[in-house]
């Protein structure tokens, strides 16, 4: 069932990347044209998304899920950046590969096959993961991709993403709620992250020479370290640690993080790479190696969980 969702998720994802790629082709639109859908996408699209996603109950039993989703995403995420920093010297990695393995595609991916696979009532227990990640990718996330010495925290506490995250969360535990016409506008608008960014990275590949994409072989190294390397520390940490009794369905819950853990490259570092200056069209070529390969990995990784 997760192969089957997988493949179907990942086969529309690469029909809005082959649009994209067309509309450049057939010059419709410019590469350039791009950088507007990025920041729609960096600026609106992500914090409606995220927002959308803590208009939830917050029962005991969803508070218990949420706290033991939120700590799990934390430690994950953590020894991601540890890994990936001890990883940098030895390995070369660049700011844009660097970044491409410590952030995955835990959104528009993952949230399809958690819903087909263990039902929509589940989707909630992947916000944590999301709402972790945001805080790490607009913080050190941003800063190494920038070259910056430190972390602006003013500039990082007074980023969308993350006041999206921040508000999101006041509003679970408060209870309050969006009336239903804005709650339907912010999941129509977040619903478009996967294929808005999927149209930017075929745009790009678009303007670009097919010998130079081709030519991107380290795309393949950090393929093997998003998809299989670090994915197998957080699945020792998460099937092997006493985390799940923490929880009731502990196993389950813990499945959804290995599921956000284990995604491929964030689509989010094609659109910073683009808006900051850096080599979006490399960071588009990490993206789809990403992508096509997780259709392999993720399923392996889940069956190792289960075993």
């Amino acid at each position: 069932m997760i192969v089957q969702t997988l493949i179907g998720k990942i086969a529309s994802l690469f029909i809005c990347i082959a649009i994209g790629f067309l509309l450049v082709r057939i010059r419709v639109l410019k590469t350039e044209d791009s950088l507007v859908l990025s920041r729609l996408s960096l600026y609106l699209v992500t914090p409606c998304m995220l927002l959308h996603s803590f208009q939830v109950d917050f029962t005991p039993e969803v508070r218990g899920g949420l706290l033991l989703a939120t700590l799990a995403a934390f430690i994950v995420e953590s020894v991601y950046l540890l890994l990936s920093a001890l990883l940098r010297k030895p390995l070369r990695l660049d700011r844009v590969e660097q970044v491409s393995i410590e952030f995955s595609n835990a959104g528009n991916l993952i949230i399809p096959i958690v819903t087909a696979v263990l039902g929509p009532e589940w989707v909630v227990y992947a916000s944590p993961y999301i709402a972790v990640q945001n805080i790490f990718l607009w913080s050190v996330g941003k800063a190494t991709l920038c070259g910056e010495r430190g972390i602006d925290f003013r500039r990082m506490l007074t980023n969308v993403n993350l006041l999206a995250v921040f508000a999101g969360l006041i509003l679970c535990v408060t209870g309050l709620r969006f009336p239903a016409p804005l709650d339907d506008a912010l999941s129509s608008i977040g619903s478009m992250m996967g294929p808005l960014a999927m149209l930017v990275i075929g745009m790009l590949i678009g303007g670009m020479d097919l010998r130079l994409f081709l030519s991107y072989r380290r795309s393949w190294l950090v393929a093997a370290l998003r998809l299989l390397v670090l994915p197998a520390a957080a699945l020792l940490i998460l099937k092997f640690t006493p985390l799940y009794t923490l929880a009731a369905n502990g196993r389950q819950l813990l499945l959804i993080t290995l599921l956000a853990a284990c995604a491929p490259t964030a689509v989010n570092i094609t659109n910073m790479s683009q808006v900051f200056g850096q080599d979006a069209r490399y960071a588009s070529a990490v993206n789809i190696t990403n992508t096509l390969l997780s259709a392999l990995t993720i399923p392996l990784i889940v069956l190792l969980y289960e075993l």
